[in-house]
């Protein structure tokens, strides 16, 4: 019960978010480099929770199956009892009550699906994305963000980070004459349930969970990179000595 009345919160407060563009920013903020916690799986739990709690109330992910999850440690029951809404079914991809055609009609676009979205943005536009978002009465959802200006998307997260607003001053470019706002900093207005730290590990944990949940198989897929490299350094040693004993008795 309490999952569903936060779903239908989330959509209540996004429902006229998602359709408008963004605008191109005055100064291009510089990307913070994202913790990789990939083979760390309590971070990649915490982050599978918050993906669920968070993230699932608006943003599908259907190309990942709750039972994928078993994979990072969780148990069939942990997801049962923890990471399912009422009518969901573990073998179930992870999809939402909303309709596309809904979503369009009263978003004006459907909220992307994230099941590959950490490859197609990179983790540290995803980290620095989470960590950007500052208060902007001009905007429908009252939030604005430093990485993806005028996004329709509202702050997720405020209740962990808090509630903060962004500072800027004007400055004449040397090259072409015109005025730019540079971003100077933030100001905390109102303190989240996180520190800074500890929130900013909480994001890291979100963003190694998108992007393992982008590429399940992928750490499977270096290790054996790792054994397909030393049997073909192996095939080419074994291939040099036999070439060079056949050329040995060739005058």
């Amino acid at each position: 019960m309490k999952k569903w009345l936060s779903m239908m919160a989330m959509i209540a407060a996004a429902m006229f978010s998602f359709g408008g563009a963004p605008a191109h920013a005055e100064e291009e903020a510089v990307l913070d480099r994202a913790p990789n916690n990939a083979d760390n799986f309590a971070s990649l739990q915490h982050g599978a929770q918050m993906f669920v709690n968070y993230c699932l109330n608006c943003h599908s992910a259907t190309l990942m199956r709750y039972n994928r999850l078993t994979d990072l440690g969780i148990s069939q029951k942990e997801i049962q009892d923890n990471l399912l809404f009422t009518t969901d079914k573990i073998g179930n991809t992870m999809s939402i009550a909303m309709r596309p055609d809904d979503a369009k009609a009263w978003f004006g676009a459907s909220p992307p699906d994230l099941s590959v979205e950490a490859r197609a943005r990179g983790r540290d536009w995803l980290y620095t994305y989470m960590r950007s978002f500052y208060r902007d009465p001009t905007r429908p959802t009252g939030w604005n963000n430093r990485v993806y200006e005028n996004v329709g998307m509202p702050h997720v997260l405020w209740t962990l980070q808090g509630i903060r607003d962004a500072r800027f001053t004007t400055e004449t470019d040397e090259r072409t004459g015109e005025k730019v706002k540079r971003f100077v900093g933030y100001t905390q207005v109102t303190p989240g349930a996180l520190s800074n730290v500890d929130y900013d590990s909480a994001v890291a944990d979100l963003v190694s969970y998108l992007s393992w949940m982008s590429e399940p198989a992928q750490q499977t897929r270096k290790r054996l990179g790792v054994w397909v490299l030393l049997f073909l350094a192996l095939l080419s040693f074994l291939a040099w000595r036999l070439n060079a004993a056949y050329w040995r008795d060739i005058k």
